[in-house]
């Protein structure tokens, strides 16, 4: 919009960058809709506060049906609860969703849930323990924000400044 009403080529147009196989991570309880913080049921999803237990029950727990997986990808096509565990599990150990279904093909959930479990643990407990860390201390939250905000204002300063420009501007901030 800035761009036509000023008739510049100033700001580029972004193009969405939305890659791999889990941009889209599902509800652990319906793999139909997308995991998200708001659902009522903490089963829903994992939290980045979850601790390893609560994140390896809550894969146990995850809604799956009775098949084994199957040999192909392909053959996921209506088991949307399957499919976003293998997804999931993809993602999490950088492999295609084709090579997490052909090295568990035949295999029940019952050993594919704990492989998934262990492997988001062992990816997700940085992220949990950092957290942590964060949570207890309130004044490193503030010191990480102040440190961004130092850092954002001096890369979009001259930005702004020849946005302003552009717009006939003088001056700074009012």
């Amino acid at each position: 919009k800035f761009n036509h009403d000023y008739g510049v080529d100033f700001f580029p147009i972004t193009e969405p960058v939305i890659e791999g196989v889990a941009t889209r991570v599902m509800s652990l309880r319906d793999g139909t809709k997308k995991m998200s913080k708001s659902d009522p049921s903490d089963l829903s999803r994992i939290n980045l506060t979850d601790d390893a237990d609560a994140i390896a029950a809550k894969i146990r727990k995850a809604r799956t049906d009775p098949e084994p997986l199957p040999e192909t990808l392909a053959e996921l096509a209506g088991r949307a609860e399957a499919k976003n565990l293998v997804n999931i599990y993809a993602a999490l150990s950088d492999e295609t969703a084709e090579a997490v279904v052909a090295r568990f093909a035949g295999k029940p959930f019952s050993e594919f849930k704990p492989a998934l479990a262990d492997l988001a643990v062992a990816e997700l407990a940085p992220i949990t323990a950092r957290m942590t860390d964060l949570l207890s201390d309130p004044a490193e939250i503030d010191r990480q924000l102040t440190r961004g905000a130092d850092k954002a204002a001096a890369i979009s300063e001259p930005i702004v400044a020849q946005a302003r420009a552009i717009m006939g501007m003088v001056g700074g901030r009012r």
